[in-house]
């Protein structure tokens, strides 16, 4: 009983460390970095949300989402949306994006939750299809033409906006984290592996399967939605094409698959390695390399490490435990 607690506590020392490093780099400027350091940041981290967000039905239930653009979209517009109505500050958007989408998930999961397989991926994909669609002809929130978002240069006691919009992230990020490795080490996240291996079989033993889904898609929308709620602040301008990018939903999947999508740990190793790549490929050589890139490192773990690095390390380290 003593080991669960050591491993809680372990992970909220880590959170608790790397919060203050955020806020020592951010807030109290410790060490002098570049500019472009936090905006490459907080797009990494975003990606851990939304690799995160993604893996809670796609890795712990075996239901692979492809609408990840579009809840990420709507978490934007909605921040949007409550700019235009009360000009709202970030703390009031975030929590608002998240809820939007995460009921915007509740309902996804009522009506396709009953199907599988390729036919459940294909009705997430129509879905952010069907989404954009509305966005682009919603005046309101600038349609097709997009809309401005004036954000102030400075953000007390950040001495820049960009790091506070990077500290911010990275709260996220923790919290994100923090909330999936919940869910997995809880009597739902076993509930989700058994649908995962046998859903027929968990619902004859008894698996509240639907009930399950549901949580699984409200809290999955939900940490997509915060995902995107800064995205107009951080970029100044929104429209639908850049928000509803394919590049989310493809990373979205890439990340875990090449991380391990079995476990809380998977997401955030795939984020952290492929986003920080793709950072690097877009200032040294090109942002039009991002897809490509993605697709050779998700063929190369495919065939070396199907299971992701999790998986891989899982079996050297057992491996040299058998040798002794």
């Amino acid at each position: 009983m003593r080991m669960p607690a050591l491993k809680l506590s372990a992970f909220w020392i880590c959170a608790a460390v790397v919060a203050l490093v955020g806020a020592l780099l951010t807030i109290f400027d410790v060490v002098v970095i570049n500019k472009f350091i936090f905006f490459a940041g907080y797009v990494v981290l975003q990606y851990v949300v939304l690799a995160t967000a993604w893996n809670i039905m796609g890795g712990y239930m075996g239901y692979v989402n492809f609408g990840t653009a579009g809840f990420f979209a709507v978490g934007a517009y909605a921040s949007v949306v409550l700019y235009n109505l009360i000009e709202a500050p970030l703390a009031l958007m975030i929590p608002f994006s998240g809820v939007v989408c995460g009921l915007l998930g509740l309902a996804m999961g009522y009506l396709t939750l009953r199907l599988r397989g390729v036919f459940f991926a294909i009705a997430t994909l129509a879905m952010a299809i069907v989404l954009e669609t509305m966005i682009i002809n919603w005046d309101y929130v600038g349609g097709a033409t997009g809309a401005y978002i004036l954000r102030s240069r400075e953000m007390a006691p950040f001495g820049d906006y960009v790091e506070f919009l990077f500290f911010v992230m990275l709260l996220l990020a923790i919290f994100a984290v923090a909330v999936a490795r919940g869910l997995e080490i809880s009597k739902a996240g076993r509930g989700f592996i058994a649908i995962r291996d046998d859903e027929i079989a968990a619902e004859c033993a008894g698996v509240p399967t639907l009930r399950l889904k549901l949580i699984a898609t409200t809290v999955s929308g939900f940490l997509m939605g915060v995902a995107g709620a800064p995205f107009a602040l951080y970029v100044g301008f929104i429209e639908p094409s850049s928000a509803f990018n394919l590049v989310y939903a493809v990373n979205a999947i890439a990340m875990p698959m090449i991380g391990g999508a079995t476990t809380w740990l998977g997401p955030l190793i795939g984020a952290l390695l492929l986003g920080t790549v793709q950072q690097v490929a877009t200032v040294t050589i090109s942002s039009e390399l991002n897809l490509l890139i993605v697709g050779v490192v998700l063929v190369f773990f495919v065939i070396v490490a199907p299971e992701g690095i999790v998986g891989l390390l899982r079996k050297w380290l057992g491996g040299r435990r058998d040798d002794r």
